[in-house]
């Protein structure tokens, strides 16, 4: 296989070397690569051929521009810590202007302090995502702030009950269902009727890959996850022919106050962390592109997705 060089010496790739070779005349392949190859040189050199080698295809040029989130305004439900805190860092990072929500003062106050360098295109805003007058001002604050809604995550969740669930209250399963299935539902709608009106949209659901297989003690969890799943891909059907995308993503054992008990500890974190392919508990930063992938426009022909980022948990 020929050694193909530039004239500054930087090494081709050896596959492109043999390509090319076996399109030439072995005789002439070796008068080209003399004639190139300078006064007191030990090795052969290629001919620098810019067009071939230094021009960034079309595919490359919009690589940056297919991945940017600039023009484009969200909404991110849980937003002040864990995986929603770092989504809403990501996407700003990325161009977008994001309205993050959390039904606490203190967390969106502790968020705002936290997002310092990034929050010139930032909005907090106080809401509880079961509460319907609340989801609708959230909506009416971003709006009246950076304009009509391009893009949702409902990522805000709770598990309230860990335990049999024929031992559960009734309680326990209204709180669960109302922040992490009736919550995305009503918001979902508040926010897709207007993206329809506009001609696009793109709905990032956070359920969990408890909602792809049953956790144990995690019962009522595991059910609106999995109702959370089926929501995505309904919505992805229904509103698909209007330019609105809605995928999932489903989280595995993540490091976040939510999942604490399976990893303060250092033993149940080594026992967590023996049952993934990766050997290893994930991080929120790890969510982080995926989320960004469904949010713009390099996920156009992406619809109904489930993604799973467990570190191969669920395989």
């Amino acid at each position: 296989m020929w050694l193909i060089c530039h004239a500054d010496g930087s090494l081709l790739y050896p596959l492109l070397a043999s390509r090319i070779s076996r399109q030439l005349n072995s005789s002439a392949w070796l008068e080209m690569m003399i004639a190139t190859c300078p006064l007191g040189s030990s090795r052969l050199e290629f001919p620098h051929f810019p067009t071939m080698f230094d021009h960034p295809t079309r595919q490359e040029l919009s690589m940056s521009t297919d991945f940017s989130l600039h023009g484009k305004n969200a909404i991110i439900t849980g937003g002040t810590r864990g995986i929603g805190l770092a989504i809403v860092r990501g996407f700003l990072e990325a161009g977008a202007t994001v309205t993050l929500c959390s039904r606490k003062q203190e967390n969106v106050d502790k968020a705002v302090e936290e997002l310092a360098d990034v929050a010139a295109n930032l909005q907090a805003v106080v809401a509880h995502v079961g509460k319907l007058d609340q989801l609708e001002r959230l909506v009416a604050n971003a709006e009246e702030r950076f304009g009509d809604v391009d893009l949702l995550v409902n990522n805000a969740g709770t598990n309230p009950y860990y335990g049999p669930i024929v031992d559960s209250e009734d309680a326990a399963w209204d709180k669960t269902m109302e922040v992490n299935l009736r919550g995305p539902y009503v918001l979902s709608k508040l926010v897709a009727r207007k993206m329809v009106v506009n001609g696009g949209g793109s709905i990032v659901n956070i359920a969990s890959i408890a909602g792809i297989t049953a956790a144990p003690l995690q019962g009522i969890y595991s059910v609106t996850k999995a109702g959370l799943i089926m929501l995505t891909k309904v919505m992805a059907r229904e509103l698909g022919r209007d330019g609105v995308r809605v995928n999932c993503i489903c989280p595995g054992v993540i490091k976040t106050k939510l999942s604490s008990a399976l990893w303060s500890d250092p033993e149940a974190e080594k026992q967590a962390a023996s049952l993934k392919a990766l050997g290893r508990i994930g991080t929120t930063d790890e969510l982080v592109g995926a989320a960004i992938y469904f949010a713009c426009d390099a996920s156009s022909f992406t619809t109904g997705a489930v993604l799973q980022i467990d570190g191969g948990m669920v395989l």
